[in-house]
């Protein structure tokens, strides 16, 4: 299949966070038995493929981004057989399949780790790591001052002596590249997965896996690589990387029409790099995500995304929310500039207005969805469910809450189980009682509420997501045009204009058809502020 016509390009893709979409055996956690139940309405409610956050076996210390074996499935999920019968019947109902590759770190219980930590100081087995001699007086201190993504030292100590890294949890040892057992397993782990089915890989950490040889200290540089375009830092964005990706693609071309996409939190000048012809066939896009409410900033990332990816013959991917961010339907009802990782826990929680948020949320589906490329959708993005920030700490399952000593409460927030049905105890989600407590105002959102409801979220996301399919062409033909300072207006082929309102008047809108919109449009044509439009 050619590239232009690969189904990848411009997919609208739902991400399933397991554990939280649908529990068919009621202990309370999301499983595959509850998700193949509702791929009937994933396929009505229009979307091409499904992805998966990881299913493989793990301690689930950071919410199963710490492998233990990549070719099981989680006993809490079901079995390696249920995940075959959940591929067939995906495929049987026309959705494509993509999973998560943690190719970054493993699990401290991963055998190969517990070998490393047997064998002592200077083994073999070690090298498969990054394990190094501490500084310091009787080498106390750690090998560099690199720190964690969650908080503390991106080092911990074993009794040994020696420190190894892990650039997030103490339990997600960072696994070294440059060793050949590791690319070639990792090798081994695509070709597993893709002689079972699988259509494409979500590569987690992708602008991490190489580390600088000589561990060089950051020495004032900043931790975070997608605020600058800087090269040559100790850990993110490194060139090596690049060629780690090559030959995960050339084995992916050995089979029919298989993707995958890069989650690279890098600069956006960077971006590119990773989706070249012969690497990443996608790289999310964070930065419309990231942008604040503000039109003049959204037409900005929209322009660059598209002119970006076009130059390297991919396609751009559009996020609003996911399992690692505030939900935007809360993020959006806090003023711009708030620091969302620290608000739930420091406040002040007044600033939020959620239903300013609700409001802008369905105008940005909207944008995201009129949009050229690739959409993907986070679990819960279709009933417009907002972040639960006020979970009681006792119940928080995120390493972060601690590794940040009690300053972030983490992602559990946008990680509690969705709502089915208006009933307790969890909303349809179980049976029994939900891993994470839902909040009364989940009977409100949920689907069968939102299904007898033709002005919901979910019937806009269902009119839109059959609209797109209609009137949207494959190709990223895209004009962002000029107008009003806080109207965003882009036009697509075929005469299709998407207008969004992200300011504080009404505005009135040009001649056209109104396909669809986020709110009711009246006969004197206004469009009020927080709201989107379809015309044509």
């Amino acid at each position: 299949m050619s590239a232009a016509s690969s189904w990848w390009r411009s997919a609208v893709v739902y991400q399933v966070y397991l554990r939280s979409f649908a529990d068919g055996n009621g202990d309370g956690v999301g499983d595959l038995t509850g998700l193949r139940a509702r791929i009937p309405y994933l396929v009505d409610l229009g979307v091409d493929a499904i992805w998966l956050n990881p299913w493989y076996r793990s301690p689930m210390r950071d919410g199963g981004y710490d492998v233990a074996d990549y070719r099981q499935i989680d006993p809490r999920f079901g079995t390696l057989a249920d995940a075959e019968s959940f591929v067939a019947d995906a495929h049987a109902a026309g959705l494509r399949v993509v999973v998560d590759l943690v190719p970054n770190h493993t699990s401290s219980d991963h055998d190969w780790f517990a070998e490393a930590v047997a064998a002592g100081p200077g083994a073999p087995a070690r090298e498969r790591y990054h394990f190094r001699a501490g500084r310091g007086v009787d080498g106390a201190e750690p090998p560099t001052d690199w720190p964690s993504v969650f908080g503390g030292p991106a080092w911990s100590r074993l009794a040994d002596g020696e420190w190894y890294l892990h650039l997030f949890d103490p339990s997600q040892p960072d696994l070294n590249w440059s060793h050949p057992d590791v690319i070639v397993e990792f090798e081994e782990i695509l070709r597993f997965w893709l002689d079972r089915g699988i259509d494409g890989f979500r590569v987690d950490v992708a602008h991490g896996l190489v580390k600088d040889p000589h561990y060089t200290d950051l020495a004032g540089r900043s931790p975070h690589v997608d605020v600058s375009a800087e090269t040559g830092h100790p850990y993110w964005d490194r060139d090596e990387l690049h060629d780690i990706a090559r030959r995960w693609r050339a084995v992916l071309d050995d089979y029919d029409d298989r993707m995958m996409v890069a989650e690279a939190s890098v600069h956006a000048t960077r971006r590119p790099l990773y989706v070249r012809p012969d690497e990443f066939h996608q790289a999310f896009d964070f930065d419309l995500l990231a942008a604040d409410w503000n039109a003049k900033q959204f037409a900005e990332v929209i322009r660059h995304a598209v002119a970006a990816t076009a130059a390297v013959g991919s396609t751009p991917t559009w996020v609003l929310s996911n399992h690692d961010v505030m939900r935007h339907a809360t993020r959006y009802g806090l003023p711009n500039g708030v620091d969302t990782r620290s608000w739930a826990v420091e406040g002040p929680h007044e600033l939020l207005d959620a239903a300013r948020g609700a409001r802008r949320a369905r105008a940005a589906a909207l944008i995201e969805l009129a949009l050229p490329g690739s959409a993907y959708l986070y679990q819960g993005d279709e009933l417009g469910l907002p972040e639960v920030w006020d979970l009681p700490v006792e119940v928080l399952d995120d390493p972060v809450w601690v590794r940040s000593g009690g300053k972030e409460k983490g992602r559990d927030g946008c990680r509690v189980p969705i709502p089915w049905t208006p009933d307790r105890p969890s909303f349809g989600f179980s049976t029994g009682t939900a891993w994470l407590p839902q909040p009364d105002a989940f009977g409100e959102h949920s689907v069968a509420r939102q299904l007898a409801d033709a002005t919901s979220t979910l019937a806009l996301y269902r009119r839109a997501l059959a609209t797109r399919r209609l009137l949207l062409d494959d190709d990223e033909q895209l004009e962002v045009m000029d107008g009003p300072a806080d109207v965003l207006r882009f036009r697509r082929s075929r005469g299709f204009t998407c207008i969004a309102n992200m300011g504080d008047d009404p505005v009135v809108l040009p001649p056209g058809d109104v396909v669809l919109g986020s709110v009711e449009i009246g006969d004197d044509r206004r469009l009020p502020p927080d709201e989107a439009v379809w015309l044509r």
